[in-house]
């Protein structure tokens, strides 16, 4: 299960809406080993497609210099689909690389940049198979543990 707070749940549904018709994404890190989502980061969509997301290079390996350098890695890694439903495509399945990662999907088909909901959906994608899983959302995550 993922658990998203309210605040990182409200920005991942808003640059998706912000960014359509355009594909948003994005990452959330968090400290390596915890499963929690805690630091948002935007990126852009190197492709600047409606049907397809690309990290910016340059901009991936300044993120994952970040990461390592504050001993994070990318709980979730998200994007939208702007005309389809939130459910991982096969280029999507193939560029899934972070088999401990949360692969969210937000479909902004049915309202665009609109007022509206959306359809917020998230997977773990391994070897390939894809596996829905239930997400969260609460107002605060948990206080860490220190021991």
């Amino acid at each position: 299960m993922l658990t998203l707070d309210r605040a990182t749940y409200d920005a991942i549904v808003a640059h998706a809406k912000r960014d359509h018709p355009v594909e948003a994404c994005g990452v959330v890190a968090g400290p390596a080993g915890s499963d929690r989502a805690e630091r948002l980061v935007e990126m852009v969509n190197a492709a600047g497609s409606p049907t397809f997301y690309e990290f910016d290079s340059t901009d991936l390996l300044q993120l994952y210099r970040q990461m390592d350098a504050a001993d994070e890695e990318p709980v979730v890694v998200y994007h939208s689909h702007t005309a389809t439903e939130a459910y991982p495509s096969r280029t999507d399945i193939g560029l899934a690389m972070e088999p401990g990662a949360h692969y969210v999907l937000v479909s902004t088909r049915e309202h665009g940049n609109n007022d509206g909901p959306v359809e917020f959906r998230s997977y773990k994608i391994v070897d390939g198979e894809v596996t829905e899983e239930e997400v969260a959302v609460v107002e605060h995550l948990p206080t860490r543990s220190t021991t």
